[in-house]
């Protein structure tokens, strides 16, 4: 049996018996009378046969969790209205808005901190004291004026107990006056207590696009005397929070409704992350399934691309009709692989190549672009902070990223307009870091693009990065353009956010990490040279690009092997390990990938020369192996191929020792 105490009884629940005798011995030096149960089925027993003040209840328990246990006893008349606290280790993950859904009070994180479960412990129960005493004095206050205000009077001083909690805590009357204001709604809505008790809760809390939401919750309440669930609201200064809302319906002593206890927990950061959380599973989603596609498709532009130019310095007789339509073949093919390229650049992240650049120059490249192709009815403007810090990125991706965002702000603008750019520096803290998912903290660059056009709604706002999503008429754009932006802006390490609203225009704000040294790109050597009748080993599971490259490798002075899977690549080059001087390798294989065949070339010959090709990007450790010399991008060019393969032959050249 229970014994009386002057601080109540406490039922400790929890599998794990260094647990209980830790909690055993705090609270009983507290104060408390403390029961414990080792499992689901025992506390369940225990709170029927005497019921306690309070229980704490372990989440993760065998056989019957705490979970299961709180359904138990809210279902049962003797313990429904034991306040019930979830304990859960802060490393765990747990569904805690359905604990609360189940008629838990609270959560408390291990390791338990004493003092927060004192605390906590004692404000649930003083509040579970509170309503009962609320629902005692509510009984009598039609019997006497004088009692009603000693009574009113009485629970204002209780109800100070409140104000120690962070939820906002308000009592209202049927007609929607709030009659009662903790601290913690001050905190959380920013309205005092004496600006908001005698104010309509609807007008204060509520937009009127928003009331919608409140259908219900009276009938629920009604037949119930108890609703909760998630409510939009707004505070003092206009902005949107979300709340996880729990009312209580007071009653009178004849049982009439004369009030409601409301508790709002903020969850407006929770409901962000998740927001957050939601849309780049999706986006992931639709970029690994863009990938694959990509994939295939550089396979099958690699030979009409190497044939095109191929046939062009092969047959350089032919009329001129003839040579018109390779070059069509070629340009087309080119324009083929650079939509995949954009793809692959939203799936992957695909990285190019990085120096340190100053995004002021690529700043007035824009500016004359905009200068000289938009309409004069855009005005055009930028605010350029003339201190900016450089970042590491590919300039010819971090260029494509600019004059995508401008043009589709010039888009967006057919009747004319103003379009701001602007770059600033900014450095993120811990707390803007804890609120946005892709965010480290650190210096970044941020950029913002801004029109007064046509803007977008929510919906559309959620699914502009989609590749193929766009508003467009047929015709007037591939919806690649924003799918792109966002590949580069992820390959880059950075992130992005979109303002818009409806008539009044779109901002995008790209964050970019910032970097604080420079440096000069090197310039390419765009010389093409033919080979010195040196043998190379073409590995491809795709037929048309084995004959097709080695028709090109032909052409241009090199003799070629080839093998159309590993099994056969390692055949090959064990018979002919003398003569061969390089290796192209597609990574993408069945069975027996280009990896794995080359850590056994490897183990062949530890100095192989590897060119490796793929229509996907690369792995880093793969590229970076010490056998990999170069890597080549599905589809590649007759220059891109025989240029790559000089390079390494020109170093292998060099390092001879002279006989």
């Amino acid at each position: 049996m229970i014994t009386n105490s002057t601080k109540g009884s406490i039922l400790i629940v929890d599998d794990i018996p260094s647990n209980l005798e830790m909690l055993f011995d705090f609270l009983t030096n507290s104060g408390f009378t403390v029961l414990v149960a080792e499992d689901g089925e025992s506390a369940i027993a225990r709170a029927e046969y005497a019921p306690p003040d309070l229980i704490l209840l372990d989440i993760l328990m065998p056989e019957m969790d705490g979970f299961e246990t709180c359904r138990h006893l809210k279902v049962n008349e003797l313990t429904k209205d034991i306040p019930v606290i979830f304990m859960t280790a802060l490393s765990e993950t747990v569904d805690k808005v359905k604990g609360l859904n189940l008629g838990a009070v609270d959560y408390i994180t291990k390791p338990l901190q004493h003092e927060e479960v004192l605390a906590r412990v004692e404000l649930h129960l003083r509040l579970r004291k509170l309503t009962k005493t609320l629902q005692e004095q509510n009984l009598r206050l039609e019997e006497e004026i004088t009692e009603r205000k000693r009574i009113e009077e009485k629970i204002r001083e209780q109800a100070a107990l409140l104000d120690i909690t962070t939820d906002a805590i308000l009592v209202k009357d049927l007609n929607n006056q709030i009659s009662f204001w903790n601290q913690g709604a001050e905190h959380l809505y920013g309205w005092k207590t004496t600006e908001a008790v005698g104010k309509n809760v609807t007008e204060l809390l509520y937009r009127s696009e928003t009331l919608s939401q409140l259908q219900n919750t009276n009938k629920i309440l009604t037949k119930n005397g108890f609703w909760q669930g998630e409510l939009s609201q707004i505070n003092k200064q206009g902005q949107e929070i979300i709340v996880a809302s729990r009312w209580t319906l007071m009653r009178d002593q004849d049982g009439q409704p004369q009030s409601i206890l409301t508790v709002n927990t903020d969850i407006t950061e929770k409901k962000q992350l998740e927001s957050q959380f939601l849309r780049a599973q999706r986006l992931e989603s639709i970029g690994t399934l863009a990938g694959g596609i990509a994939h295939d498709l550089n396979n099958i532009l690699t030979p009409i691309l190497t044939l095109s130019q191929l046939l062009q310095r092969t047959l350089p007789n032919t009329d001129e009709r003839h040579q018109q339509m390779f070059k069509i073949i070629e340009t087309n093919a080119k324009r083929g692989a650079a939509l995949v390229k954009q793809v692959l650049q939203f799936a992957r992240g695909d990285k190019g190549k990085r120096t340190i650049v100053q995004i002021s120059h690529l700043f007035l490249e824009i500016e004359q672009i905009v200068k000289g192709t938009f309409p004069k009815s855009i005005e055009f403007y930028t605010n350029i902070n003339p201190e900016i810090w450089p970042v590491i990125g590919d300039a010819t991706q971090l260029h494509q990223l600019l004059v995508n965002l401008v043009v589709n702000a010039r888009d967006a603008m057919p009747d004319g307009g103003t379009l701001s750019l602007c770059v600033e520096n900014l450095f993120i803290d811990e707390h803007y870091a804890r609120i946005n998912l892709d965010a480290h903290v650190g210096p970044y660059l941020v950029i913002s693009v801004t029109d007064t056009g046509t803007g977008m709604t929510s919906e559309i706002v959620d699914r502009i990065f989609e590749p193929f999503f766009t508003t467009k008429e047929i015709g007037k754009g591939t919806g690649l353009g924003l799918s792109t932006v966002r590949g580069i802006i992820k390959s880059h390490g950075g992130f992005v956010n979109v303002y818009s609203k409806v008539g009044k225009g779109t901002e995008f704000k790209v964050f970019l990490p910032a970097v604080e040294a420079m440096t000069t790109p090197l310039a390419e050597n765009l010389e093409l040279l033919k080979g010195n009748s040196e043998c190379i080993l073409v590995v491809d599971d795709e037929t048309k690009i084995l004959e097709t490259t080695k028709i090109t490798l032909q052409a241009f002075n090199y003799k070629v092997f080839t093998a159309s899977n590993g099994i056969e690549a390692m055949a090959v080059y064990a018979q002919h390990q003398d003569e061969i001087s390089v290796v192209l390798m597609d990574i993408m294989m069945p069975s027996m990938d280009g990896a794995l065949t080359i850590r056994v070339l490897q183990k062949f010959n530890p100095l192989v020369k590897i060119i490796a090709i793929s229509g996907l990007v690369p792995d880093d450790n793969l590229v970076n192996s010490a056998g990999v010399k170069a890597f080549i991008s599905k589809p590649y060019t007759t220059r891109e191929l025989l240029q790559t393969l000089d390079s390494i032959l020109s170093q292998e050249s060099s390092q001879e020792i002279p006989k």
